[in-house]
């Protein structure tokens, strides 16, 4: 097998791996095993009209429920806008203030929590289960009450609610927000009564229906958590077909991921949990939820305690996962990020082109600066490349030579051929190394565009307003010069300005490369300039910028080889004899 038939399978596979890798190769993650602890409440979703709930989801409603006046106590910090319900004390409505749902800075800000009666129902919840039916305890529909009811939660004025029983239990909820993204909710039961009662805290965030943005293979969008530090990633899909998905854990979260948002819960990481992944129907509509269960808290006569519970609801933005999972102790917040099967290259590549960014100010100017780092780091290697590949087009007359001489014994001619190659010390594999090395290059570069919000909305220059999308521009209407959009149905042969600039780039660097002796595979070489054009038209333009400059740099670098590795040299750059 001759290197240029090597480098159609390695580009092939390149595609392979872009395209399906994680889908069908990666490793699952590891399920963790439920294990029930006896005579706790269950957490399963099963919606009972009972008064007092033996789940945290007993009386929670649905979004069709009538909407009643409420008093809310509002949130305003630098990251965070919205409010919490003083019915339920339920955070259900919040949206990022650093954000906006288009380019357009006066576009809405992303919205993340909406209450029961919004149409895309999703929010937090915690409170306190009992085994004990004649324990009352607050609920969904229970009002707190609060000593300033004008009170703002900001980061630095945390707010206190309570709610009497009736039964000489007390329940106060001291609820602080800090600058990003993380609630600190610390839940206290004082007991007047005369007998011990035994509580379970948990925590839940509840969806409604299968969010508006579509989960893709590249990219983790959906239930998951994180159970002594192993990751549980779940489909919607999954969870609906199961019911029940339940795991046990000493510390953790659980939690449902956008693409760029999370929303996540934990309790204090000293304390063992039991969590669980539901799905139930809601009145017709589908109903989504995450939650944790801790271990019991006896509060004997007289007594007081409390404990710590925490809500992330915000943008994955790794440095401040990476802070929650120092303090509060959130342990692997950071794997809400799905930086794939090629982790150990994307983060170090996600660090480098945030450190490049900050150095030259635009995420466009680090692309280019980083593929520049890349193509020097590689080119002692591209120069074994070329040389081979001259070697082995030096030797082609010989090969076929073999190959007509033993064309009846395969056997033969392979060791003729082996012995060729040991002869003039070719190595018919050197030819391939660049490009193998470059597939999970490519690929990692791919997902820390795709995944990280650093890339969202990150402008270039011109008519790249944002890495992380595709060109917008098209060839068939002149790139914006005709005054007409492109119909949904041409999409798959529009292609726009940056991925025509990137096969150009390719198909010159392929005249300057060394052409494989078969005709029939130089024809073969020729179509994948147009074919990997369409492939890369709807890839991220950072990808496309990346791969179009990686590829101008190896023109320049095969201008400067040829000079000493050109047709009829010797991998030391001197003429080979006749």
């Amino acid at each position: 097998m001759t290197p240029d038939r090597n480098t159609i399978i390695a580009f092939a596979l390149a595609i392979v791996v872009l395209l399906g890798w994680e889908y069908w190769f990666a490793p699952k993650k590891a399920a963790v095993a439920p294990a029930p602890v006896a005579g706790a409440p269950s957490a399963t979703p099963v919606a009972t009209p009972a008064t007092v709930p033996a789940n945290p989801n007993a009386a929670l409603g649905t979004p069709a429920e009538a909407a009643a006046p409420e008093q809310r106590i509002k949130i305003n910090t630098a990251h965070l806008h919205g409010s919490l319900t003083l019915t339920g004390g339920r955070f259900d409505d919040i949206t990022l203030a650093q954000y906006r749902d288009t380019l357009d800075p006066k576009s809405p800000e992303v919205v993340l929590f909406s209450p029961t009666v919004a149409a895309k129902p999703y929010y937090a919840e915690i409170g306190w289960l009992s085994s004990d039916q004649g324990v009352v305890l607050p609920t969904a529909t229970t009002t707190w009450t609060t000593e300033n009811p004008d009170a703002q939660l900001t980061d630095t004025t945390p707010v206190v609610l309570t709610w009497d029983n009736g039964q000489g239990l007390t329940f106060k909820r001291t609820i602080k927000v800090d600058r990003d993204y993380l609630f600190t909710v610390e839940q206290s039961v004082q007991n007047a009564g005369e007998k011990p009662v035994t509580l379970f805290p948990y925590s839940l965030i509840a969806r409604f229906d299968n969010p508006a943005e579509k989960a893709t293979y590249i990219s983790h969008e959906g239930p998951i958590g994180v159970f002594n530090s192993a990751s549980m990633e779940k489909k919607y899909a999954d969870v609906k077909k199961e019911g029940r998905i339940a795991a046990e854990s000493a510390g953790g979260w659980i939690g449902m991921t956008d693409k760029y948002w999370l929303s996540a819960i934990a309790f204090d990481p000293k304390l063992k949990i039991a969590a669980s992944f539901n799905y139930a129907d809601a009145a017709g509509r589908e109903r989504y939820q995450t939650d944790l269960r801790a271990d019991p808290i006896t509060v004997g006569a007289g007594e007081t305690k409390a404990v710590s519970s925490y809500l992330f609801a915000g943008a994955k933005e790794l440095g401040i996962l990476d802070q929650y999972a120092q303090t509060p102790g959130i342990a692997r917040l950071d794997l809400a990020i799905d930086f794939g099967w090629f982790w150990f290259l994307t983060i170090p590549f996600f660090h480098a082109l945030r450190w490049l960014h900050d150095l030259l100010g635009n995420f466009g100017l680090a692309i280019l600066a980083f593929s520049t780092f890349v193509r020097l780091l590689m080119f002692p290697i591209a120069n074994k490349q070329f040389s081979a590949m001259n070697n082995m087009k030096r030797l082609q007359p010989q090969m076929k030579a073999l190959q007509d001489r033993y064309a009846n014994d395969r056997a033969k001619m392979n060791q003729e051929m082996m012995e060729l190659y040991k002869r003039e010390k070719v190595n018919p594999l050197t030819g391939c190394l660049p490009i193998v090395i470059q597939i999970p290059v490519f690929f990692a570069l791919y997902k820390v565009l795709f995944v990280t919000i650093e890339m969202r909305h990150a402008p270039f220059y011109g008519w790249i307003h944002d890495l992380s999308a595709a060109d917008p521009t098209s060839i068939l209407n002149l790139f914006g010069l005709l005054p007409y959009g492109i119909p949904p149905i041409l999409h798959i042969v529009s292609i726009g300005a940056w991925p025509l600039i990137y096969g150009i780039t390719m198909f010159l660097q392929q005249k300057l490369s060394p052409q494989p002796a078969d005709p029939m595979q130089a024809k073969i070489m020729m179509y994948f300039p147009l074919i990997f054009t369409f492939v890369l038209a709807s890839m991220p333009a950072g990808l496309v910028i990346y791969w179009a400059w990686s590829n101008t740099l190896a023109i320049l670098q095969q201008w400067l080889l040829t000079r000493n590795t050109g047709p009829g040299k010797t991998d030391s750059g001197k003429t080979a004899p006749a």
